[in-house]
């Protein structure tokens, strides 16, 4: 199955260390139900709110490191904390969610939870949260140097302009100029353009 539940114990071991009584405060108080699920390439996380059958239902995946973990399930906490009051009033990601996540975010970062690094992207974008989890480039840098598997994968930025990649579907680009923030690549056989972020995770084909 690619979810199961998380036993709540459990929980220490995908979390950073000070994090979980804080953390477990929230799932008790919220009654949520917390799933670790395998890696799921389009989302990191995910919020499902209560119904009159089921309890808020969240899920992140589990092959995040510790810091990448929090940071999502806070993120995710936030888009229940914003359906607690405003219901389904409100956009998902507007002013009032980007509120709510910037006040639980900063309750963590206030306690020197995170590295140096992570804490001052973390802190940068206090203000103004991305609507997708650990969606800066800057912090997704500094995110990844604290992944403790070693992986083949590198950032579309490393490549040489002209190097062919691989996404993670199978299809092969070839990297061109970058176009404001993002890189304007060919897919190889279509003959397509797409634009990819920066910090897009890619394999090298050489």
């Amino acid at each position: 199955m690619p979810k199961q539940e998380a036993p709540i114990d459990s929980l220490k071991e995908y979390l950073p260390e000070g994090t979980y009584l804080p953390v477990l405060e929230y799932l008790r108080h919220y009654r949520v139900h917390l799933t670790v699920s395998k890696e799921r390439k389009s989302i990191l996380g995910d919020y499902r709110h209560t119904t009159h059958h089921q309890n808020h239902r969240i899920s992140v995946n589990g092959n995040l490191n510790q810091y990448a973990f929090l940071i999502t399930l806070l993120h995710e906490l936030a888009h229940l904390l914003t359906f607690d009051e405003f219901g389904n009033k409100v956009a998902a990601h507007g002013p009032e969610w980007k509120r709510k996540y910037g006040l639980v975010l900063k309750q963590f970062v206030e306690h020197k939870i995170f590295p140096t690094d992570i804490e001052k992207e973390l802190r940068s974008s206090l203000s103004n949260p991305a609507a997708s989890s650990c969606a800066e480039d800057g912090l997704l840098r500094v995110l990844r140097k604290y992944d403790s598997k070693q992986t083949h994968h590198r950032l579309l930025e490393e490549l040489a302009t002209g190097s062919a990649f691989r996404i993670h579907d199978g299809r092969i680009f070839k990297k061109g100029i970058k176009l404001r923030k993002r890189f304007q690549c060919e897919e190889v056989g279509s003959r397509r353009v797409y634009l990819f972020s920066p910090v897009y995770e890619v394999e090298e084909v050489r």
